[in-house]
């Protein structure tokens, strides 16, 4: 038996409005009535030390995530991403940035040729021409689509999560 448009609608209406009342009823539990709620909601223990206002929000975060979806894999391993590089380096750059002055030459072999670029103000020489931008000049140099930073090793590749990283996510 398949349900019909206004069946799930309804159905719906009611999960919502059944959460804003949860939402509310959470400002007048007190502090072991959240770690309750958190232990039935998170299936495990609330962090020991967590603040009043964290268990709040976290179980408000839960109730929702019920009623509207929570987040994809994929959204997990990119904030997991985002989470490590904040860990790293203090910011969600992906990696430190390597500045490139005017005068710098990158140096790159590639196929037994070696490759010489000059950074200048506004942009690079290869070759005795100028270029606005280093993926241009490894595109030219590989005959294929490049990173010029990564290209030219002043960027690391991104590395691909592991299976356990995979499988936490």
């Amino acid at each position: 038996m398949s349900a019909n448009l206004s069946d799930v609608l309804a159905k719906r209406t009611v999960a919502v409005a059944d959460l804003a009342a949860k939402l509310v009823a959470l400002a007048d539990l007190d502090t072991a009535g959240l770690r309750r709620e958190w232990r039935r909601l998170y299936r495990s223990h609330p962090p020991l030390h967590i603040r009043r206002d964290l268990l709040v929000l976290a179980i408000a975060w839960k109730l929702q995530e019920r009623v509207y979806g929570g987040l994809t894999t994929a959204q997990k391993r990119k904030l997991a991403g985002i989470a490590e590089d904040l860990g790293k380096y203090g910011d969600l750059s992906g990696s430190p940035a390597i500045r490139m002055k005017p005068g710098m030459r990158l140096v790159r072999e590639w196929r037994g040729e070696t490759h010489d670029v000059l950074v200048l103000e506004d942009g690079f020489e290869w070759n005795g021409q100028r270029r606005r931008s280093l993926s241009a000049i490894a595109r030219e140099i590989t005959g294929t689509q490049w990173s010029g930073p990564r290209f030219f090793g002043l960027q690391r590749k991104p590395k691909p999560f592991s299976t356990e990283e995979q499988a936490n996510a």
